[in-house]
């Protein structure tokens, strides 16, 4: 999912122009990866990626880093990193107790 289709499928009505709205998004899902995280539940952010990219941007990798998981450059240049985070986010919430549990 993009940055775009999270703020329209959320209904958030943020402009990606504006440079304090987009900041301001970038630090609500940081926030929520954060939690995630604290709980031991994979991280959300993994899904969520700028349009046009294939990748995270370096902020992804940043909180990454923040969290623990290692250097944030290091990280970024592992290209299995990221599709585990991705596949941990997938079969967690595909699971139905999981799923029911948490949301």
């Amino acid at each position: 999912m993009t940055f775009q289709n999270l703020i329209y499928e959320a209904e958030l009505g943020l402009n990606l122009d504006n440079t304090y709205e987009k900041s301001r998004l970038t630090e609500v899902i940081d926030e929520i990866s954060e939690e995630e995280h604290s709980e031991g539940r994979p991280l959300l952010s993994a899904l969520v990626s700028t349009k046009g990219m294939k990748n995270q941007g370096d902020n992804f990798f940043r909180l990454c880093e923040r969290l623990g998981y290692g250097n944030w450059r290091e990280l970024k240049k592992d290209s299995e990193f990221l599709e585990q985070q991705r596949k941990a986010c997938r079969e967690f919430w595909l699971n139905t107790d999981n799923f029911s549990t948490y949301l």
